[in-house]
């Protein structure tokens, strides 16, 4: 874990990555898979450090990673899939990473964020493909006026989202230079 100074906390935007596939891609590549994972994890980290995110912690091949702003949260995101397409990996094919974001209460429980908010941001990101940035509706609301003009947000509707009881208002976000399709 890098030194990463005090969380912030109130209204904040948790960001959950993760590699899809990450299993079928170590059988695949076997002893290159730590090469790949290196050039994931400094992509991920210069564009948090360039978006003002903080990095809470990483799991595998997820991080987690929160930001006092919305849009600094959604610029991250697409800087992180907008350096995976681009990047040459030195496999055949590189890693394709899905993107939740929600925007909620950062309630501190010790050294880590706890409560409903983290819960559903997490299930958000799980709820995506490879490729794919997606975000709560209260994320949404918060950015949709302030977006980049190249950037539009499409409302992929009501999902049942594991350990939830309320359904969430997904909205993908889409950009030129990202991948735009999704099973």
């Amino acid at each position: 874990m890098v030194d990463r100074g005090p969380l912030p906390t109130g209204t904040i935007t948790f960001m959950f990555t993760d590699i899809e596939g990450s299993t079928n891609v170590i059988e695949r590549i076997g002893d290159r898979f730590p090469e790949l994972l290196a050039i994931h994890d400094g992509i991920i980290r210069d564009a948090l450090q360039s978006n003002s995110g903080v990095e809470v912690r990483t799991a595998g091949d997820s991080f987690f990673a929160v930001f006092t702003s919305a849009l600094d949260g959604v610029r991250a995101a697409i800087a992180i899939q907008s350096s995976l397409i681009t990047q040459a990996w030195p496999v055949e094919s590189g890693l394709k990473v899905r993107i939740g974001l929600h925007t909620g209460a950062g309630n501190l429980g010790g050294d880590d964020y706890v409560g409903l908010d983290v819960h559903r941001a997490a299930r958000i990101s799980d709820a995506g493909h490879g490729g794919q940035i997606i975000v709560s509706e209260a994320t949404a609301l918060l950015v949709g006026r302030m977006l980049d003009a190249d950037v539009t947000l499409i409302d992929l509707g009501k999902h049942r989202l594991k350990d939830l009881s309320e359904p969430e208002t997904l909205f993908q976000v889409q950009h030129g230079t990202l991948e735009n399709r999704f099973p």
